[in-house]
């Protein structure tokens, strides 16, 4: 068994990221496997390197282990360039230059799992205009849904304890695989990245179950493996709200400092202890 966790260097980790590390490496201790950790730190614009060091601290304080050093997807650019261009290559992406707002405004816009589903405004474009508009114009990639589906046919997944589930990508549209302002979506890099570093189980938040049908999709696209998932129940406030990066008093580092034993705090969350006041929730 290989598992991850992947923090983003955009804050503090709090509890609930404490409980999913914790549980990603207790599974793998448990069957003696390894257990790595992934900087997802792609977006430039809020990534610090203070975050980083922060969150290795963390993890140093809850006694969670890592086998080697910390991948960084911010020196995967290339890898995800090239799986971009192949994908370009195939016909199953194409650019869009529409902007949020005007797909806000669209009245054929409908909603999935993630929001306003894109109602496909640039997807029949001319070579010869997208050509054109390529040259002066800001623009993301859009993974063509249609004709990605007509490639792979129906999916499955199986999620560890309920048995296998059937993946329905096209919920979520044309997904966007690289912006403007980001070289890759987190949906693509994640994917490759898993892959690449042998990861047999991922173990994340249950918010992220949508998401298992995108990274299923791109896994048959792109001929990659497909591991097990267990999405947990999310640590959720006294006030009964999903924890964010904002919620200072659930941070790790005011913990640490509020004098908690990291070691015997990720004891109780390997065993679905919270503090007083914390509960366990899925959305």
């Amino acid at each position: 068994m290989l598992t991850r966790f992947a923090p983003s260097p955009t804050g503090e980790l709090h509890l609930g990221h404490a409980y999913s590390a914790v549980l990603a490496y207790t599974a793998a201790r448990g069957a003696a496997g390894r257990f790595l950790i992934r900087i997802d730190d792609i977006d430039g614009s809020r990534s610090r390197e203070e975050y980083v060091a922060a969150s290795l601290a963390d993890l140093d304080w809850l006694g969670v282990g890592r086998d080697g050093d910390p991948v960084r997807q911010s020196a995967r650019l290339d890898d995800y360039a090239a799986t971009l261009a192949e994908l370009r290559s195939r016909a199953l992406v194409y650019p869009c230059f529409c902007t949020r707002a005007d797909i806000a405004a669209s009245l054929s816009a409908p909603h999935g799992p993630s929001g306003a589903v894109y109602p496909g405004t640039c997807r029949n474009l001319s070579e010869t205009e997208r050509a054109r508009r390529l040259a002066d114009e800001p623009h993301c990639w859009r993974l063509d849904m249609a004709r990605a589906l007509a490639e792979t046919g129906a999916l499955i997944w199986e999620e560890v304890g309920q048995g296998l589930r059937t993946a329905d990508p096209a919920a979520h549209g044309d997904i966007v695989l690289a912006r403007k302002d980001a070289p890759v979506s987190y949906h693509l890099a994640s994917t490759l990245d898993d892959a690449d570093m042998g990861v047999t189980h991922i173990i994340r938040g249950a918010d992220l179950i949508a998401s298992t049908d995108v990274h299923r999709l791109l896994q048959a696209l792109l001929g990659l493996p497909t591991p097990l998932y267990r999405h947990h129940a999310l640590v959720c406030s006294p006030d009964g709200k999903r924890l964010a990066k904002r919620d200072a008093a659930a941070s790790l580092a005011s913990l640490r400092a509020g004098g908690i034993d990291g070691r015997a705090l990720a004891a109780d969350l390997a065993a679905d202890r919270l503090p007083a006041g914390y509960s366990l929730q899925n959305p």
